[in-house]
């Protein structure tokens, strides 16, 4: 950035920050403001103010890691609401300031910030005072002559070997140093490996300089810009076209623990239906009503499990949300109740485009409470969608999302089991998306599109989930967005949108889902096999085996392309993808533990080797292997006719899955890539849970839970959660938490449990394997009671503990 002082608009945006909406390219440069000598500052509460004898910044302590800044460049804030922030929980456990001849110093019990007097820098260090991130340059602004507001920026030096993670869906590599990106949410179809913007606004960014990592939040709703080094080798910058400069620094020093405190601010993922992280089943479009049952019938009788089965928009009547079209589908209350009778559950899309109709009840609804978003001129907004012409509700209003959420009751009453908002960036035919003189009510701090366009597909599926939890009552609603702001896994579930069916797209999905599992969505997947295009069976057959390891496990494509059901690509390919299949039912108990974790501890449920060892500078660039959970290291097949692929394994002992080959970590092994299989991996010292295979989840009631122990010397942790898989009553601790202890060394072996909660599970039996044991026992104790032991074909000891013991096993 070539200004010497602040932090320069690059010179591609100029026009479209300075000159939204004027092509005159000559106008006069408007003014840059520079906070200037820091004069003094008072205090209220947790929050100290500080002045340059002008603009105000405020320092605000919400906890020992979490610091917030905002600046008000004459002196005034805007009103504290943020649509992100959860209600936090924590608190500083102490705090104080001190004075310098240069600085003031504020301090925790873990984290320091230091507001230099000369030229008002902020910097932030840990506990000791150490430097972790600071200002190269003083905040500023630039009035907005247009819009009324400021353009505000912030600048922060780059160290040479810092790197750069999160912000979302974006796709590019991970590590965002060199890179320029927007936040913008945008509807884009088929898009290519570094573009930007896509559909979501995650304005979340982790660094990591000399092994210590840090967060930064920038809360801001508009059109915003991060700059990673990219124009300025060392520089960082953030910046808005409108709205305050707030931002949160989140202290680590280890990635998970800012990726944990980010949602003690921005909340966690709501515990899912067990049913949604089964496998599930989508095209656009299945119709008419024999279609879908041809295909469900299909997976019953090929013994391929699926828990649920999508109706694209060609459901509706006229694409008119909140009806059937009684021609495709015409008793749709009985072939739902059909489905589920059979193990499927219903999920239908719904779209914000309300068509234009006088004699459609929701717009006449709409239209008479006055609900539809209007534009500067008081006339509707009014764009064309699926249905033709359309309005659009205004979800910022509290009260259109209390009655948004009222309209799902019919389809609720129909018997459909989850919903699919698209569309809500909002997408609009021909123009992209509203105009920014389309005005919202914002909670009362009222704005225009600029400042609620970012927020407009969240709060859709706010009142989706809202009115959803109202409507099953104590059920778990099931919902999935395309557009999102950062908040919005309190609500939704997410996938990346329109992909395409090519190697490429499967490697950016694997970038993708990493990156949001980091950025707090982690409840995420793509559309296996590639909404657009036609893969072949290999193609297919490998995104369905990192499918099994996305979260949100769903095919999804266009009504234009080749069928994407599991045996459409032939009976070698189909057996390979049913075997994949059936692994995402057996593990299902270690991926709805993962899932507690993420919602109960803000835990990531991927992540990326750089989250595992951040302390080794090469894994900071490493892309291509990810944990899933705790225990389960993963490295997806991503060339066509690969037969092998390097692995690194981090430190430790590691298990093939599918030999139990063991490994040594901390360095790259050449793994074989079969058709068959894809190089997973388990932790040695970790248990993992399994379940019998089953066609759906709620098939049978598991009479016995398998334990694997995969054997490692020293002591490690392993968790298994349980419940009753629908409703809400884990609230009130109606949930079973297994908390298991293995200690081992070259001549013994002990397995401990501990336990919470007051669930009761079906199974009263473990069945426990021990894998790669280095000794071979002659008996084993079960709390001091010598029991049987057997062997199977692989040569694993097997106990079968019948009485929920403490103490499992022990030789």
């Amino acid at each position: 950035m070539k200004d010497t002082q602040a932090a320069e608009t690059p010179s591609s945006l100029q026009d479209e920050i300075h000159h939204v909406n004027n092509p005159v390219l000559d106008l006069p440069q408007i003014e840059k403001k520079y906070l200037t000598q820091v004069t003094g500052y008072t205090r209220e509460g947790h929050a100290f103010y500080f002045t340059d004898g002008r603009a105000r910044v405020e320092v605000k302590i919400f906890s020992d890691e979490i610091i917030r800044v905002r600046l008000a460049p004459e002196g005034v804030f805007l009103a504290d609401f943020s649509y992100a922030i959860a209600e936090m929980a924590s608190a500083p456990t102490s705090y104080k300031i001190e004075e310098t001849e240069e600085a003031y110093r504020i301090s925790t019990a873990r984290t320091t910030c230091f507001v230099r007097k000369s030229d008002f820098h902020i910097s932030f260090g840990d506990a000791l005072g150490q430097v972790i991130n600071q200002d190269c340059k003083p905040m500023h602004w630039e009035e907005n002559a247009d819009f009324g507001g400021y353009y505000i920026y912030c600048t922060k030096s780059a160290p040479q070997d810092e790197v750069f993670f999160g912000l979302g869906d974006k796709a590019s590599n991970l590590n965002l140093r060199g890179h320029r990106v927007k936040n913008w949410n945008s509807d884009t179809y088929s898009f290519a490996f570094n573009q930007d913007p896509l559909y979501k606004t995650i304005p979340f960014y982790l660094g990591v300089t000399e092994g210590n990592a840090y967060g930064i939040f920038f809360d801001n709703t508009f059109k915003t810009y991060f700059d990673f080094a990219a124009e300025q080798t060392d520089q960082t910058s953030f910046w808005s076209e409108g709205g305050e400069l707030q931002y949160y620094y989140i202290q680590g020093p280890q990635l998970i623990d800012v990726v944990r405190r980010y949602h003690q601010l921005t909340g966690t993922h709501y515990l899912p239906p067990l049913w949604a992280i089964g496998y599930h089943q989508c095209r656009w479009s299945y119709y008419p009503e024999k279609m879908v049952r041809d295909v469900t019938t299909e997976f019953r009788k090929r013994q391929i499990p699926c828990d649920a089965i999508y109706l694209d928009i060609d459901y509706m009547d006229g694409y008119r949300c909140f009806t059937w079209n009684t021609k495709y589908f015409p008793d749709p209350r009985k072939m739902i109740a059909d489905l589920a009778a059979d193990g499927f559950k219903t999920v239908v899309m719904i779209d914000p485009g309300i068509k234009v109709d006088e004699n459609y009840w929701v717009f006449q609804e709409g239209q008479a409470k006055n609900y539809f978003c209007r534009r500067g001129d008081d006339y509707f907004m009014e764009g064309f969608v699926w249905p033709g012409r359309c309005q659009f509700p205004d979800y910022t209003n509290p009260e259109v999302r209390t009655w948004w959420g009222g309209l799902y009751k019919g389809l609720v009453e129909d018997g459909v089991a989850g919903f699919w908002n698209d569309m809500n960036e909002p997408a609009v035919f021909g123009r992209g998306t509203f105009p920014d003189d389309v005005r919202h009510q914002f909670d009362g701090h009222r704005g225009s599109h600029r400042k609620a366009h970012n927020i407009y597909g969240m709060q859709m599926v706010r009142a989706t989930y809202d009115g959803l939890k109202k409507l099953y009552r104590n059920k778990r609603p099931f919902t999935i967005t395309r557009a999102a702001y950062s908040g919005v896994q309190r609500y939704s579930s997410v996938w990346t949108g329109d992909n395409v069916a090519t190697w490429e797209h499967l490697r950016i999905g694997l970038l993708q889902l990493q990156r949001l599992s980091v950025s707090g969505l982690s409840f995420c997947g793509t559309d296996i096999g590639g909404f657009t295009g036609n893969p072949d069976g290999e193609l297919y057959t490998r995104w369905m085996q990192f499918g099994v390891f996305s979260p949100f496990m769903r095919v999804h494509s266009a009504g234009d392309t080749r069928d994407r059901e599991p045996w459409s690509f032939g009976p070698e390919w189909e057996a390979i993808c049913k075997k994949f299949i059936e692994l995402r039912y057996q593990l299902l108990p270690y991926i709805y533990t993962a899932f507690w974790q993420q919602h109960k501890f803000g835990d990531p449920i991927l992540r990326p080797i750089a989250m595992l060892e951040q302390h080794i500078p090469k894994n900071l660039r490493r892309e291509e292997e990810f944990a899933f959970g705790d225990h389960i290291l993963i490295s997806p097949v991503l060339n066509p006719g690969q037969t092998n692929k390097v692995v690194y394994l981090p430190k430790g002992t590691w298990y093939y899955y599918f030999n139990h080959q063991t490994f040594t970590g901390e360095t790259e092994h050449q793994i074989d890539t079969p058709a068959d299989e894809m190089p997973i991996f388990v932790r040695g010292g970790s248990i993992i849970p399994e379940y019998p295979i089953m066609q759906y989840t709620s098939e049978t009631k598991i009479e016995e839970l398998t334990l694997r122990f995969f054997f490692a010397e020293g002591r490690f942790d392993s968790f298994v959660y349980d419940d009753q898989g629908e409703t809400f009553d884990y609230e009130d601790k109606q949930y079973a938490w297994h908390h298991f202890i293995t200690e081992s060394d070259t001549n013994s072996f002990k397995v401990s449990q501990l336990e919470e909660g007051h669930y009761i599970p079906y199974y009263k039996t473990y069945k426990f394997y021990l894998v790669g044991l280095a000794f071979n026992p002659q008996s084993i104790k079960v709390d001091g009671v010598v029991v049987a032991i057997q062997r199977d074909e692989a040569g694993d000891y097997i106990i079968v503990d019948r009485a929920f013991k403490k103490i499992i096993g022990q030789l």
